[in-house]
């Protein structure tokens, strides 16, 4: 079981280079926060004024206020293209990886709500709790700075698995609470603001998922045990991705929809691919027949995945969020792997020859295996044995990794943030280099043959890499609130009576009823003529005290010593009565996993971070706010976003590629 007391975030001061990059994407959220303000007012005024001057004023003022929000847009991809600071600093001789970075957030007051509602639906005095809300929101506050390891990961499950007690303790279906969570999109910095603590849940899921990608990047890929973490990392990553895919459906943020999410799955499985296939080739490969057609079937499965996860990234609308680096990226490393098949094809083909003591039917069958149709349509055995004709073939293989190479280079120059990375220009330049030389060795002067093109190579692996749900997101916490009783009892979705306090007095040693159940337990049996039933007294109610002791987490057994130890004066005893709650209203249905309705998208995101008092900021309580919601009302009756669908004029246009909060289809 996890204490939340001794667990910590990092420092938020410290100057490194992953907090400097954290830090700079809080500065643009909030500066993209202000020009969507801006934007929003413009709009309504454009719409609200007849006046030519105003409206070509407001038309201009819109211009700069899109031009701003792409300037922003383009702020944050770089950020998010900036892999080498979360890459291992000890080698720096390996692809860099890609890692997710992680969702910022708002601070969250649970002080005033959670102690209004404890006094309000539990009938106790909130400020009893001060202590138990600190410890939440001090939880909270670490989680926005996890450090990049199994301890940052713990952290983030101990407040994911806390907030699995806090929903049905506080949440419920039919009341809202003053409670609102923000969290800003991923790769837009769109924020989202609601009511509903799923959107909580599934941003601290998307973090830890985020979290174990980092760890996946840092990791030592020179070392088998460093690759080994990396690869069990990338599993985690994909794994929680899915948990989070499966279990909250209909998340506003467009980095948590269904199709964003698959991406990312199949990226974090990819990169996992490619860690298992250097955990390979770490040791060297064997200039060996079998070995190398081996070898070159592992990297073109490489080489395949990350083909599978360039075309999801193509596809609209996550071409228009996904930045242009991971693009190339992915596009990159399926050239580059692909040539890396072929090469080595070549290299079996053209430095090893059937010789009389080889297994002429382990190497038939294995080239067999490596094409699903035979070059111009050959035997294989045709091909062992004829030198010319495997020279043939070789030299097509070469000539696709030279042009794989070649392609890969010319990846690399069209993405400036690519072209940062001296590595990843150093490792394709030598690929290039290897298989041109290579093939210099085995041309001819007077060779003028037209050269074949090499089929395809059917991938295989011996190890495909699996999606891993970790344990973490299931760690065992302590309920911080558990002095409010059993949850399975004393819930929000209950209604209660206030306690009530009866004096029970034993008429020869009888109490005038029985108890059962677990804790808490329950009057049963009561004599409607016994003094406690005349006091009020009811069936079915739950003894909550005897004397000063509380008894919301004792049995039987337990409650009846307490009971007969009583004296001739009788005790006090607390009850409470469970009341009807079939007769509330229930809300509309929410646009998140199971929840409250709203999501509020900008105007509520008024107040800025170094707002000094966040006590009062109860945001629900603004008339102007209510007066837009009543205003813009959308017929899904979920989603409020911000108003700017209604005019089509060319001022009202969004950036390329910057989604508009206007439009509810953005947000899926």
């Amino acid at each position: 079981m996890t204490d939340t007391h001794s667990i910590g975030g990092c420092n938020p001061f410290a100057q490194t280079g992953r907090s400097k990059l954290q830090n700079k994407r809080a500065h643009i959220n909030q500066q993209i926060i202000k020009q969507m303000r801006m934007r929003a007012g413009a709009e309504n005024l454009l719409k609200a004024t007849s006046n030519n001057k105003v409206r070509e004023q407001v038309v201009l003022e819109l211009s700069y206020v899109n031009s701003d929000l792409q300037l922003l847009m383009e702020q944050l991809e770089g950020l998010n293209s900036s892999v080498d600071v979360y890459q291992n600093v000890q080698e720096m001789s390996s692809i860099p990886l890609i890692p997710l970075g992680l969702k910022e957030t708002k601070d969250v007051d649970f002080s005033v709500a959670l102690k209004d509602l404890i006094l309000e639906h539990y009938s106790e005095d909130g400020s009893n709790f001060q202590a138990e809300i600190d410890d939440l929101m001090d939880l909270r506050q670490a989680c926005r700075t996890p450090s990049r390891n199994p301890s940052g990961v713990d952290l983030l499950a101990s407040y994911f698995s806390q907030l699995s007690f806090l929903e049905p303790r506080f949440f419920s279906p039919t009341r809202q609470i003053a409670i609102f969570f923000t969290w800003y999109d991923s790769f837009t910095g769109v924020p989202v603001c609601q009511q509903n603590i799923s959107l909580e849940k599934a941003s601290m899921l998307f973090n830890m998922a985020a979290l174990y990608s980092q760890i996946g990047t840092r990791a030592d890929r020179q070392t088998q045990a460093g690759l080994e973490d990396a690869i069990a990392a990338f599993q985690k990553s994909a794994g929680v991705l899915h948990y989070l895919k499966e279990t909250f459906t209909h998340t506003p943020s467009y980095d948590m929809s269904p199709a964003m999410l698959s991406m990312l799955i199949r990226l974090m499985l990819a990169q996992a691919q490619e860690c298992m296939f250097e955990q390979i080739t770490l040791p060297g490969i064997r200039n060996e027949f079998f070995s190398l057609l081996k070898i070159a079937q592992e990297a073109a499965k490489v080489g395949e995945t990350y083909s599978e996860v360039h075309q999801s990234m193509i596809q609209t609308p996550i071409k228009n969020n996904v930045p242009f680096f991971w693009t190339t990226m992915s596009e990159l490393k399926t050239n580059h792997y692909n040539s890396l098949a072929h090469y080595f094809v070549s290299t079996a083909l053209l430095d090893h020859q059937l010789a009389p003591s080889d297994d002429e039917d382990k190497q038939e069958k294995a080239l067999s295996q490596l094409y699903d149709t035979m070059p111009e349509g050959r035997s294989p055995l045709d091909i062992l044995k004829n030198k010319e004709e495997r020279r043939r073939i070789g030299k097509a293989h070469l000539q696709r990794s030279i042009m794989g190479h070649e392609e890969a280079i010319r990846i690399h120059s069209r993405c400036r943030h690519l072209q940062k990375l001296d590595i990843l220009s150093e490792i394709l330049q030598a690929g290039l280099k290897r298989s041109l030389t290579k093939f210099e060795q085995n041309d001819k002067e007077d060779e003028f043959t037209d050269y074949m093109l090499a089929p395809d190579i059917i991938s295989k692996t011996e190890k495909k890499a699996e999606m891993e749900i970790p344990a973490a997101t299931k760690v065992k916490v302590k309920d911080l609130f558990q002095r409010l009783g059993p949850l399975s009892v004393f819930s929000a979705k209950q209604r209660w009576s206030a306690p009530r306090t009866i004096r029970l007095r034993l008429q020869d040693r009888d109490l005038g009823f029985t108890l059962k159940g677990d804790a808490p337990v329950q009057i049963q049996s009561l004599d409607p003529l016994c003094p406690a039933a005349a006091e009020g007294l009811k069936e079915g109610d739950y003894l909550v005290a005897v004397g000063d002791t509380e008894c919301k987490w004792l049995g039987v057994s337990d409650v009846m010593k307490l009971l007969k130890g009583a004296d001739e004066e009788g005790v006090n005893i607390r009850v409470v009565s469970m009341l009807d709650s079939s007769s509330q209203p229930m809300p509309t249905k929410s646009a998140t996993y199971g929840g409250l309705p709203k999501t509020y998208s900008m105007i509520c995101l008024a107040h800025d971070e170094d707002d000094k008092n966040p006590k009062s900021r109860k945001v629900a309580k603004k008339p102007s706010f209510l007066s837009w919601g009543l205003k813009n009302k959308q017929k899904s009756g979920s989603t409020l976003s911000l108003p700017n669908a209604d005019y089509n004029g060319p001022w009202n246009r969004p950036c390329p590629t910057y989604p508009s909060s206007c439009n509810e289809s953005a947000l899926y």
